[in-house]
């Protein structure tokens, strides 16, 4: 029973994310449209399942909704952060730091998803992926400790990634 689910839906995110796309480009919503967006998210991803070898097995949706969560109120928080570091602080006293982060992470997916963090994180930028993918190169605005704030980031969020890409 798996078996014709997976073949007609390998990626039910993409299949998701496709239907909701084309009825947001629609500009209005009819029954119509969203079994067009049905066939369109349906047929792209059976199409170009092929050429996604790598993609992840398993993700716990859950989780990935709690770590979308707390993403979304550390944004909140570093915004107020670095808006207090602009204002208080001037240049001189700033510490910015390069740091190098050490992956544990081995999907491309989940290593996209930690970089992307960083970067929409107010203070932080994801700056550089080592060749063999191990290594992650972040700029930190103001980091006093460099290695608090690696460990912030495997703690925070490489920890939780592992969690959601078992």
């Amino acid at each position: 029973m798996m078996r014709p689910i997976r073949w007609l839906l390998p990626h039910p995110f993409l299949t998701l994310l496709l239907i909701v796309v084309w009825i947001l480009l629609q500009n209005e919503f009819s029954a119509g449209m969203a079994v067009f967006g049905l066939i369109l998210g349906i047929v792209i991803p059976v199409l170009t399942a092929r050429w996604w070898t790598d993609r992840p097995h398993r993700i716990r949706p859950m989780r990935m909704i709690a770590y979308v969560a707390l993403v979304l109120w550390d944004i909140i928080i570093a915004n107020i952060q670095v808006a207090w570091i602009i204002l208080t602080k001037s240049n001189a006293s700033m510490s910015p730091a390069w740091v190098v982060v050490p992956l544990d992470l081995k999907e491309p997916e989940a290593i996209s998803i930690l970089a992307g963090t960083i970067t929409l994180t107010p203070g932080t930028v994801s700056a550089d992926l080592s060749d063999n993918g191990r290594y992650l190169l972040v700029h930190a605005l103001d980091a006093t400790d460099p290695d608090a704030v690696r460990d912030d980031i495997k703690d925070r969020y490489e920890r939780r990634l592992k969690e959601i890409f078992v």
